[in-house]
């Protein structure tokens, strides 16, 4: 098998996958080619899109690689699938960023930091596969230990937890969360804003979440 074959397969194989596809996965189909041949193909197709301004790439995410559309056009995407925006309550953006920074940690920690109880938040955040148990505790009751997981990774578009921006980049102020008592405040994870104003319903179900 030559290179540019080698490289039209890796490209068709990861047009098709709904999920970050790793070197080895690629090495086992390929069978005689070599895993830095691979990434170097994957490195020229990047190279060929850039140059080309397509509006999509190859990402490298939770373990693998993965092609993404540009961000830009998640609007349009969003409309031809009818999908609703993908939303996470600042409660359990909140409770996210401490399991990320801090696990593998019980539920008694998370509400040691946050000063409430998070049964809810937890229940939604495995729904959602962004965090899973990571064993327990040798002691008294032995508690449940919570970390996040691959979905995490890609859902964030991480390759890695040291991808996660470092505590010391950020201000004293951006680590304050809000906790408003008026208004039910909503982070939207595609633009990053946070919306205020929503209906007494979504207030009442981020309430039972907290």
């Amino acid at each position: 098998m030559d290179k540019q074959e080698a490289k039209k397969i890796i490209e068709a194989i990861l047009f098709v996958s709904d999920k970050p596809v790793s070197i080895a996965t690629l090495k086992d189909v390929l069978k005689e080619i070599d895993p830095t041949e691979i990434r170097t193909s994957i490195e020229e197709l990047n190279d060929e899109y850039n140059s080309s301004e397509r509006s999509f790439s190859i990402k490298e995410i939770a373990g693998g690689f993965q092609m993404l559309t540009d961000p830009i056009y998640s609007t349009w995407i969003s409309s031809l699938y009818k999908k609703p925006s993908d939303r996470m309550t600042a409660p359990a953006l909140e409770t996210l960023a401490i399991i990320a920074y801090k696990q593998p940690l019980t539920r008694s920690d998370i509400e040691a930091i946050r000063g409430v109880n998070v049964d809810g938040v937890l229940h939604t955040l495995e729904e959602r596969s962004l965090i899973k148990t990571r064993g327990r505790v040798d002691g008294p009751g032995r508690p449940i230990l919570y970390g996040t997981t691959n979905e995490f990774l890609q859902h964030f578009g991480l390759k890695s937890l040291e991808d996660l921006p470092k505590l010391k980049e950020f201000q004293e102020s951006d680590l304050d969360f809000v906790k408003e008592q008026e208004k039910t405040q909503v982070i939207d994870t595609k633009t990053g804003e946070l919306s205020t104003g929503e209906t007494e319903k979504e207030t009442q179900n981020e309430s039972k979440e907290t």
